[in-house]
């Protein structure tokens, strides 16, 4: 089941004509250009495109860790993002990692400790928070990656390719997990990947990013009922499709550079 969206709303992020730039003079590179992107409130949509057409540049813009060289981003709440390593300090414990995202948020000590094992059994590891990152595995090193994220209390959930380095089963699990708390929690989740069955398994909408420059080049929704496997033929089939149109868009941004 879906979390009910209402096209009323006012976007959970938007981007209107937003263009960003890397460098000057002939240097100067073009990662994005003219994005106009409305993501709804409490949908998981999905981002997918040829490595170096902009994806991670467009997260970085939502999150407000980068401005646009052009144009206007906006987001409403709190974002929080996910990268594709778990980024978590190796000296701190999983519970300490967690905790140190509270910490920042200025809640008090007193607080924090039932906060904390709170957060580790909604993401399946309540008994590992004395755990340092190395004790455990990569699909639990994302688990606490994505409870410290829940610790910001953020409304707009940023995932860059969060689950690109795991294997299939663990990444198949991890899939469920977040449908799980994306449903429970109503987030908005911006969710990027070159994955386009993941996408597929995954989205309310897949956007479709254009080779360097990124540009939109398709917004298509996902008319399958949840839950989805991503092994199931409808998966495939319309992942099929979506891979013709990025192979089509390759095929021409190499057909243009070599003119």
């Amino acid at each position: 089941m879906t979390p009910t969206t209402t096209t009323t709303l006012s976007p959970a992020v938007s981007l209107n004509r937003v263009t960003k730039r890397y460098g000057r003079g002939q240097r100067q590179v073009t990662a994005l250009d003219g994005i106009d992107l409305d993501v709804r409130p409490g949908e998981l949509l999905c981002v997918v495109g040829a490595s170096g057409c902009g994806k991670s540049t467009l997260l970085n813009l939502a999150a407000g860790l980068d401005q646009p060289t052009s144009g206007r981003v906006t987001a409403a709440g709190r974002t929080a993002l996910m990268f594709q390593e778990s980024a978590l300090f190796p000296w701190l414990t999983a519970a300490g990692n967690i905790d140190l995202a509270l910490k920042l948020r200025g809640i008090p000590r007193a607080g924090r400790r039932a906060r904390v094992e709170e957060l580790l059994a909604t993401v399946h590891l309540a008994g590992f928070g004395d755990k340092r990152p190395h004790e455990l595995s990569g699909g639990m090193r994302q688990r606490v990656a994505l409870a410290r994220a829940f610790a910001q209390d953020a409304d707009v959930l940023l995932m860059d390719e969060p689950f690109g380095a795991l294997d299939a089963m663990t990444r198949d699990i991890l899939h469920d997990e977040l449908e799980r708390l994306w449903q429970e929690r109503e987030l908005t989740v911006v969710f990027v990947t070159h994955n386009v069955r993941e996408a597929v398994r995954l989205g309310d909408r897949i956007v479709v990013l254009s080779s360097r420059p990124g540009r939109v080049t398709a917004v298509l929704d996902v008319p399958l009922s949840r839950p989805r496997r991503i092994e199931e033929a409808e998966v495939g089939e319309l992942a099929a499709s979506v891979t013709a149109q990025l192979r089509e868009e390759v095929r021409r941004h190499a057909g243009d550079a070599d003119r």
